[in-house]
């Protein structure tokens, strides 16, 4: 049989940046501010360069945000995660602190991004590149064996990452045994959170993650491939780092009264009745006493039922949102008067806040700021309790315009791969039942598709579909089940 090829030559991504606004380049005076930028806490700095940690991150990214070190710690561990000091190097109420606020974070295309802040400062002097000192806020957390937080600091230091790492090299050398030695104990560490965080409710989906990516086969013009994003343990271990330190800021934030939290409220009723519905009828067995997570987390990854479980198990994380409490200005509420269920980030399991990601996230700043000033014992700085009560509304928007971007991406490479392919004949998975107006929602893995499928068996089964419809100028592509 010979092996169809998927290629999609000549998308026009720039057309979807222009539909949304988006404009790559930055003004002259914002470029000059972060060529100019200089620590403005260099006189503060800790100096923990002899701390080894290394950066783990997709092949090819420039913007490092994180440096991290995960070694035992009796029979616990000790986590070090530098992040880079981005508030350090961007004067408040400055030309550069503005466009980036306008901007709210950096929007990803197949072909590019669409930057927070320019290169010359995200890929350049704010990045935790190999080799080269850094300002950064050091986080350092002592966690138990069974996964809870002894202890944590977070302070300016500067550091010297070791080593750039990517995904796939760090998962094939735990597999070898040759771990770099700032990543001994990641793996172990990483299962303890895991554990822990989902007996207190998180829940982690594994959907197929659709990537849109470049085909550099010499026999074709620049064209463009549909496939499944690589995921790896290590992409896993690494979250679990990154989902530890933002719990640690969402907990002191809380304890301090004055924050800025990433929310998810507990999921409805009707959700996890679903949940439990759909396992029912695909007689997969759910313990007694278990969480939604936990379940979810249990199933074999390999099983058809499993796709249609996590795609119902999607509905438990509806209505994420951003809260601030405590500056005392209007629209941001008192601490006193706003409770944990209202701050709750109920898919992690606790209070959190994005701190990791500052050169990408605009609002990852503002919170690190707090968790500096509360743990050191100062008063938060004028420059952040003034954009708290907009901050939301800025994170929000940006998040959806990125929401919008990865969509429109993937929805129009799915018409230019389908458009000659009508009539063609695929294997396929149903991840989800047709109801009242929506139809079935079907994957396919070769090239890597979603959906909708009028008709089609339920949800869980395997199935033959047919393409039906497949229009790259509404971005549009339908199937029909056999």
């Amino acid at each position: 049989m010979v092996e169809r090829r998927f290629h999609a030559p000549g998308i026009d991504f720039g057309k979807l940046r222009a539909e949304l606004g988006l404009v790559v380049d930055f003004p002259a005076d914002v470029e000059a501010a972060a060529a100019a930028a200089v620590d403005r806490h260099a006189d503060g700095r800790t100096d923990h360069r002899d701390l080894e940690l290394v950066t783990v991150d997709p092949p090819g990214s420039m913007d490092l945000d994180q440096a991290v070190r995960v070694v035992a710690d009796g029979d616990g561990f000790l986590v070090h995660y530098a992040i880079a000091d981005v508030a350090a190097l961007v004067e408040p109420g400055g030309v550069l602190d503005a466009e980036s606020r306008r901007r709210g974070e950096t929007i990803y295309f197949p072909d590019g991004n669409v930057p927070l802040h320019p290169r010359v400062l995200s890929e350049g002097a704010g990045s935790l590149l190999p080799d080269v000192d850094r300002p950064a806020v050091l986080w350092t957390v002592r966690v138990a064996a069974d996964g809870d937080v002894v202890d944590v600091t977070c302070e300016r230091a500067t550091v010297r990452s070791r080593a750039r790492l990517d995904y796939a090299g760090v998962t094939a050398d735990a597999a070898a045994g040759t771990l770099h030695p700032a990543l001994a104990a990641l793996p172990a560490f990483a299962s303890a959170r895991e554990a822990w965080s989902l007996a207190r409710g998180a829940v982690m989906l594994d959907l197929p993650d659709q990537e849109v990516r470049e085909n550099h086969d010499p026999r074709h013009a620049r064209a463009w491939t549909l496939q499944l994003a690589p995921r790896t343990p290590a992409d896993g271990w690494n979250a679990q780092v990154s989902l530890l330190v933002g719990l640690c800021a969402g907990t002191i934030m809380r304890a301090a009264g004055v924050g800025f939290f990433r929310t998810l409220p507990a999921a409805e009723r009707e959700a996890v009745d679903e949940l439990r519905s759909v396992a029912a009828s695909l007689g997969a067995h759910w313990p007694r006493g278990d969480t939604p997570g936990q379940f979810l987390a249990s199933l074999a990854p390999d099983e058809p039922s499993t796709l249609a479980l996590m795609s119902a198990g999607a509905r438990l994380m509806r209505g994420a949102g951003y809260r601030a409490i405590g500056t005392g200005l209007a629209d941001v509420g008192a601490a006193d008067a706003v409770t944990d269920a209202e701050l709750v980030h109920a898919g992690v399991g606790g209070l959190y806040a994005h701190v990791t990601a500052p050169l990408r996230r605009l609002g990852d700043r503002f919170a690190t700021e707090i968790c500096l000033s509360v743990t050191a014992g100062r008063p938060v700085p004028d420059w952040v309790v003034a954009a708290l009560p907009g901050l939301g509304k800025v994170m929000s928007g940006a998040d959806a315009v990125a929401s919008t971007a990865a969509r429109n991406s993937v929805n129009l490479a799915e018409a230019v791969v389908l458009a000659d392919q009508i009539g063609a004949r695929f294997d396929a998975t149903v991840m989800r039942d047709a109801a009242g107006r929506r139809p079935a929602e079907i994957f396919i893995a070769v090239p890597a598709v979603i959906a909708p499928c009028t008709p089609a068996p339920a949800a869980g089964q395997r199935c033959v579909v047919t393409v039906t419809e497949a229009d790259p100028e509404a971005a549009t592509v339908a199937f029909a089940a056999d």
